[in-house]
């Protein structure tokens, strides 16, 4: 018995090389078309802990302005959808001579239907809430701009995801969350970041972290319940200062000459430290920021700078480093406020501590000043 042809969907198209491993596709579908072909991976994690996806959480507000605009008259939709499309998908080139100086050629695209319990061929790297708006729009013929390229890479969609909104108002822990699993290279500012990012996500997942399922990642279902109460971003940006300062105290475990990173000396030295803080302030740790500015990004921030005084001339991997760490906290904890009080120099209550530069520059030069005058009384 014969099969019949899976069916198709064929578009005219320009092929532009700007790679010759990866080519650009630029054509037009309908607005019922683009959903259709193209599925939207939003962000989330697999049962093992695995990041999955790439997507920010639907706008619904956005959405709706789209829809309102689309539905009115007259509407221009210059933007284009950004799709990944699988290697299913066959370009032909069409007759005629090449566009301009031969890196253009147009020709027809088909891309294959999807079956009803088969995946789509298609995934939007850029325009997920316009690609929902068009599906709830009136005019499902209205064209659509489509730029594409053919990739069954997860890893690459995600690289195209995070720099095409790179300057963009992308939700940073989304950014923080992608970072660990992109594995090209990104540009400067992004590769500061990406270090910490893995750091963030280990200290997140693995049992013997203090911090193991309390950091708020992006992948996390809205509405959930959930023990997370510290944003990710505060403890990539507390890593990132320690990394990247020259007076950090994880700054010594990487080569910026040849790029070659001491992890091992660096998990160390975060899991001892921050584990001596969950133990000297135990009804503190783990409650939400309302509850405790310890978990706030504020106290997150501050303990971290903290942590490149105590932990700069310790090493993490002496037997004794657990018990100098305590002892060296213990000589700041009794003038903490983070669940009640008012930290007396600041002159602020315990909540009124929040998470902008003016606070967390206070709290730490206050910490600090006490720790040190604290370690000299000792000599």
């Amino acid at each position: 018995m014969t099969r019949a042809p899976a069916p198709m969907l064929t578009c005219r198209a320009l092929r532009i090389n700007q790679s010759p491993d990866c080519p650009l596709y630029v054509f037009s579908l309908t607005a019922r078309e683009v959903l259709q072909i193209a599925e939207i991976s939003r962000v989330s994690r697999d049962h093992a802990g695995d990041l999955i996806g790439y997507q920010r959480p639907e706008v619904r507000q956005h959405i709706r302005d789209i829809v309102e605009y689309l539905d009115s008259d007259p509407v221009i939709f210059p933007n284009p959808i950004i799709v990944a499309l699988s290697p299913t998908v066959r370009f032909t080139c069409g007759r005629g001579p090449a566009v301009g100086d031969g890196s253009t050629a147009q020709g027809k695209l088909e891309i294959p239907l999807p079956t009803p319990d088969g995946p789509k061929p298609g995934w939007i790297v850029d325009g997920q809430q316009r690609a929902l708006a068009l599906a709830q729009a009136k005019r499902q013929e209205f064209p659509v701009p489509i730029s594409a390229f053919i990739t069954d890479s997860i890893d690459l969609q995600r690289d195209q995801f995070v720099r095409i909104n790179n300057t963009r108002p992308l939700p940073r822990g989304l950014v923080t969350e992608l970072l660990p699993a992109i594995s090209t290279p990104l540009p400067r500012r992004l590769a500061l970041r990406q270090l910490p990012s893995a750091l963030c996500d280990l200290l997140n997942t693995r049992p013997e972290s203090p911090f193991c399922g309390l950091i708020s990642r992006s992948s996390s279902p809205a509405g959930a319940t959930s023990a997370a109460v510290v944003t990710d971003t505060s403890v990539v940006e507390m890593l990132k200062e320690s990394l990247t300062v020259s007076s950090g105290c994880l700054f010594p475990f990487r080569d910026v000459s040849t790029g070659d990173i001491d992890g091992a000396g660096i998990w160390q030295t975060v899991i001892t430290y921050w584990s001596a803080i969950r133990e000297t302030f135990p009804d503190a740790w783990g409650r939400p920021a309302t509850e405790s500015r310890l978990m706030h990004g504020a106290g997150i921030r501050a303990m971290g700078r903290l942590m490149d005084r105590v932990m700069g001339s310790l090493d993490a991997s002496a037997a004794d480093a657990a018990g100098r760490v305590l002892a060296d906290l213990a000589l700041v904890a009794p003038h903490c406020r983070w669940t009640s009080g008012t930290w007396e120099e600041l002159r602020l209550d315990w909540n009124e501590v929040q998470n902008v530069g003016r606070h967390i520059g206070q709290l730490s030069n206050y910490l600090i000043r006490l720790y040190l005058a604290a370690k000299a009384a000792q000599r």
